[in-house]
């Protein structure tokens, strides 16, 4: 069960590889079948199924992945809990294709476009095809970026101005928050302890604490332009933009 095990040595993942480019072929793809079929999905009880579905594969697959992460030995409350933004991303997800709220959307729509597409094109991750820490990191970014797309284009969900200022007011309560956890456990969630080791965009944008500010104006700068591309345009089909019953 080498697929299993902590190590990547035998795994290790190469950017822009045959693997990461199927990847990125299966995003497009499936995000093209989703658009092209967008008026199939409109038996609400049958793709209702679909949506627990989806939302149990993803609970299951985030467990495995805690689970791995413990019997190796690299479960640790510096680094594990979900304050990540693409965990965070997950977790609304989950919470979206269960409860269908609009107002989880609203703020889904931001962070899996510009937290998981990123993460996807340029993935910090080091185990390649076939090990489960490959699957269960492109699974769960594809899938956050899918059930996004699925409830736009065949749900008729939109983004409207006021979905920037909910965003923007959901981060600024939730990072107070991390701040304080990163302290006690010696975190480094968000990277709003101090910036990553590595080289990153981080670097361009000022000394901390300066460039969570940077951040923070990049990311509303960049969910005007999402909300400019997504918003609705024309009179459309206001009934169809309801929030959609549990049934």
């Amino acid at each position: 069960m080498d697929w299993f095990e902590g190590s990547y040595k035998d795994y290790n993942f190469e950017m822009f590889s045959i693997s990461h480019w199927v990847i990125i072929a299966i995003l497009l793809l499936g995000s093209t079948a989703i658009f092209v079929n967008r008026g199939k999905f409109f038996d609400n009880n049958k793709w209702r199924k679909v949506e627990i579905g989806a939302a149990v594969s993803l609970i299951l697959i985030e467990l495995t992945y805690h689970f791995w992460m413990y019997i190796n030995g690299d479960w640790d409350v510096s680094h594990a809990i979900p304050l990540e933004l693409c965990s965070i991303s997950l977790i609304l997800t989950v919470l979206l294709l269960l409860t269908r709220k609009k107002i989880i959307y609203e703020i889904l729509l931001f962070t899996a476009l510009l937290g998981a597409s990123q993460a996807i094109f340029t993935p910090a991750l080091n185990f390649d095809f076939p090990h489960f820490r490959f699957f269960h990191f492109f699974y769960t970014h594809l899938m956050d970026i899918w059930v996004v797309f699925y409830f736009t284009w065949a749900r008729g969900y939109r983004p409207t101005i006021w979905s920037v200022v909910k965003l923007f007011v959901f981060l600024n309560v939730l990072m107070p928050i991390i701040m304080w956890i990163n302290k006690l456990v010696g975190g480094n969630y968000m990277y709003l302890s101090h910036k990553p080791k590595t080289a990153s965009l981080l670097d361009v944008l000022g000394p901390y604490p300066y460039y969570i500010l940077s951040l923070e104006g990049m990311l509303i700068s960049l969910s005007l332009i999402v909300w400019l591309i997504f918003r609705e345009k024309g009179n459309g089909n206001t009934k169809k933009m309801k929030e959609l019953p549990i049934r």
